[in-house]
């Protein structure tokens, strides 16, 4: 019996995938759930497991299109499974058999080597010349008999301005995958159709390092995971969405959408690109609840297993550029999302506290916001009470009780 695979959907609007690549080789025997091919969705990078064993018949090629419900492969249920591969090792035996004597051929390569400068031979003193000023004497005409460069031509030789002498310039070409091209339009789309405007700010990070120190190792002890900069950060812009609802908004057409939860994006680098899982209603989460979800989403992402699921929606996105060493940027809109905050690295500066001039480690915080229906007084005021959490958590995060709020 032969089994005909179609691509199964994998998620809602999805029309087709790309064939990132196969896992398997034509005529290949296969086993049942075995992963047979990667493909590319406009959203992520999935697996496609055979869903019978047999011997499998490709019906696609790598970087070919394919619409949801089309066949993809052929697998023969009825083959029996190779036993041991000898035939295969007989192959590659022979194969290098017939090699063999093409190695024998090799010092012809040397050939090219004897006609090292086209335009005509140096002389002893002149090659030594040109290659100490690092001139191809194919570039040096020839003075001397039968056009041989002599020792005057070498000296009067002068390297040619913006000409490469020597170096390696090679060059490959790939094809964008499917995400990634998606990841492109998006990315483009959100600077052509949005009035995208970024707003900066600095937050003194000392509050939230000093926590950190006190309490990191009791919260890992207890939830199995690490008090990060990832859970203040959210519940910082939970609390700014919470009072500018506008940030919290997009366009639909001529109608503006306000929601009355937060579902934070959060961006992480994965092997395909650039990906966003979406914490759910994050407002209802504890701290150990924000840091079990982003490490949960962040592994799922990097092992490429999120599902288009895990990163459809979102209302407003947090980018973290500085695990990268990035100082300052200005992250662009996620859409249709209105607005994004952009964080970056930690570095110790002077600023002034108190009427002094003090060392403390600054965070430089960037909200770009979609200035249609988020104007400066929004925009401005979220990006400052972002900073206000933030250099006071424990009265504005954890309603002055430290403990009761890390559950310890």
């Amino acid at each position: 019996m032969v089994l005909e695979m179609k691509v199964p959907s994998p998620g809602e609007s999805i029309t087709e995938v790309e064939i990132a690549e196969w896992l398997v080789e034509d005529g290949d025997y296969v086993e049942k759930d075995q992963a047979i091919a990667e493909v590319d969705s406009d959203k992520a990078t999935l697996e496609l497991p055979a869903e019978e064993s047999g011997v499998i018949t490709l019906k696609a090629e790598e970087g070919d299109a394919v619409a949801v419900g089309e066949i993809v492969c052929l697998i023969d249920t009825g083959a029996k499974k190779p036993e041991g591969g000898s035939d295969s090792k007989t192959e590659t035996t022979k194969e290098n058999k017939e090699e063999a004597p093409k190695k024998e051929e090799a010092p012809k390569k040397e050939e090219p080597q004897k006609e090292t400068y086209a335009s005509g031979t140096p002389s002893p003193a002149a090659k030594k010349i040109l290659d100490e000023k690092g001139i191809d004497a194919k570039e040096v005409p020839g003075t001397g008999r039968d056009g041989r460069i002599t020792k005057d031509d070498a000296m009067k030789a002068v390297p040619s301005m913006g000409t490469p002498t020597g170096g390696n310039r090679g060059e490959t070409r790939s094809k964008l995958s499917l995400l990634r091209r998606k990841v492109a339009e998006r990315l483009v789309a959100a600077k052509n159709e949005t009035a995208m405007l970024t707003t900066f700010n600095e937050v003194d990070m000392s509050p939230i390092f000093e926590l950190r120190k006190q309490y990191k190792e009791t919260f890992k002890e207890k939830h199995g995971v690490s008090l990060g900069f990832m859970s203040f950060f959210t519940k910082a812009v939970i609390r700014a969405l919470q009072m500018y609802p506008a940030v919290n908004s997009m366009i639909d057409g001529k109608e503006m959408i306000s929601y009355d939860f937060c579902d934070i994006s959060i961006a992480v680098s994965g092997p395909k690109g650039l990906m966003v899982p979406v914490i759910r209603n994050a407002e209802n989460l504890t701290f150990r609840g924000v840091e079990a979800e982003v490490k949960r989403l962040a592994i799922r992402a990097r092992e490429g297993q999120i599902t288009v699921d895990e990163m459809t929606g979102g209302t407003f996105t947090i980018s973290n550029g500085g695990v990268f060493g990035s100082m300052l940027s200005t992250p662009i809109i996620n859409p249709p999302q209105s607005g994004i905050l952009g964080m970056h690295n930690i570095v110790e500066r002077p600023i002034a506290k108190d009427g002094a001039v003090v060392i403390a480690p600054v965070m430089y915080v960037a909200l770009s916001y979609d200035h249609r229906i988020i104007d400066g007084r929004e925009s401005v005021g979220f990006l400052v009470a972002v900073k206000e959490a933030l250099e006071d958590p424990v009265e504005l995060l954890m309603d002055g009780d430290v403990k009761k709020a890390l559950e310890l």
